[in-house]
């Protein structure tokens, strides 16, 4: 008699609920729930219930979650507030080049473009309008207006994360505010170099034949007008990168060559430092050594451990260049021309010392580029 009676209070309950569409009930008339908060009742006295989010309820909390400026056709401007725009909008307006390469994203070409960019048009009135720098798209710009809003903090003692293929050490800040370099390798008997620019722009490349080395008895005045004719023509840069070759000293049969380099790499080192520098920790030395073999494992040319030719590379560079927009290194006219049928696979290595000092200047930036993000 006890369970007849629950049995039909409940069937009263559910039929007071039956007009209501719930989460475990179909609404009337086939029409779809309406969007207000659901309940879910209890199965053991069909009395109790327990309210649930609703469709709107959910939606709503997904929408919330979603990130701003995900999408390539949404508005850059209308991902900010005023506030967040005007810091934008005033660190791109008004930050010089070495600035702006502080902001992530913006190292290298960036920052100069947006330089050139507002020099040109005028100030950013709106941060869509940076998507018309070139190099700088939707997805990028979002993450450079993100690294200004939210700058990483690094004190500068922290950075002093030095690169290894660089010797001595030196703070990475240092190496990234040079506007150019001067990238020397030395032969048996010439020094090449290459001159480039933090745009990657080929400023001056040559060699110069060196008639002295391996010649009688190493003698110190011998090496010394040869290395002194090649610093009279050589270009003033921020810093000379001089290749540090990977001759084992265990090897008795190349020691002579060994002896050579070393000597030549001495006297580049003591005639390009300035001298008389005050004893002050923030002056970074100006000559500095990068390992032949970084250079060879950066372009794939190790073999074991040894390095093959660089001269399909740069024949390589030398054609991207002249067909690509965006080449990883750009050459003037005049050396293009000059250097168009060199660098030719032959058994004499013709110009290796002048392909090795342009792939080791080109190692350089690149390197230090991937060590600084």
């Amino acid at each position: 008699m006890w369970l007849a009676r629950r049995f039909l209070s409940s069937v009263v309950q559910r039929s007071q609920y039956a007009g209501q569409s719930g989460l475990f009930h179909r609404p009337l008339h086939g029409c779809l729930p309406k969007l207000e908060p659901r309940y879910l009742q209890c199965t053991s006295c069909w009395q109790s219930r327990v309210p649930v989010a609703g469709f709107e309820t959910l939606k709503a909390s997904i929408t919330s979650t979603s990130e701003p400026c995900d999408e390539d056709n949404r508005s850059l401007d209308a991902c900010y507030t005023s506030e967040q725009k005007d810091t934008i909008l005033q660190r791109l307006n008004n930050a010089s080049p070495s600035e702006l390469a502080g902001v992530k994203l913006l190292r290298g070409r960036k920052s100069v473009n947006i330089v050139e960019y507002r020099t040109k048009n005028g100030p950013f009135k709106t941060l869509e309008s940076v998507v018309n720098v070139p190099l700088l798209k939707h997805k990028s710009a979002v993450t450079v207006f993100n690294s200004i809003l939210n700058p990483v903090k690094r004190e500068r003692e922290v950075r002093i994360q030095l690169a290894k293929f660089i010797r001595p050490e030196v703070d990475m800040s240092w190496l990234e505010e040079a506007n150019a370099i001067v990238s020397i390798v030395c032969g048996t008997n010439k020094i090449a170099w290459a001159h480039v620019d933090r745009e990657m722009m080929v400023l001056d490349w040559q060699e110069l034949e060196c008639p002295n080395f391996l010649k009688g008895k190493y003698l110190a005045s011998a090496y010394l007008n040869d290395v002194s004719a090649v610093l009279k023509v050589l270009p003033s840069a921020d810093f000379y990168i001089i290749e540090k070759s990977s001759i084992s000293v265990q090897n008795t049969a190349l020691f002579p060559i060994m002896a050579h380099m070393r000597t030549v790499e001495a006297m580049l080192f003591s005639l390009l430092e300035p001298r008389n520098l005050p004893q002050e920790s923030n002056i970074p030395p100006k000559v500095l050594n990068m390992m032949r073999t970084a250079v060879g494992r950066h372009f794939e040319l190790m073999v074991g451990d040894s390095r093959t030719s660089g001269a399909r590379t740069v024949r390589q560079l030398m054609s991207d260049s002249v067909t690509k927009e965006l080449p990883r290194i750009n050459f003037p006219h005049n050396l293009l021309m000059k250097y168009r049928n060199a660098f030719q696979m032959s058994s004499k290595s013709e110009g290796e010392e002048l392909c090795n000092a342009l792939l080791q200047a080109l190692a350089f930036y690149e390197l230090l580029s991937k060590s600084s993000t």
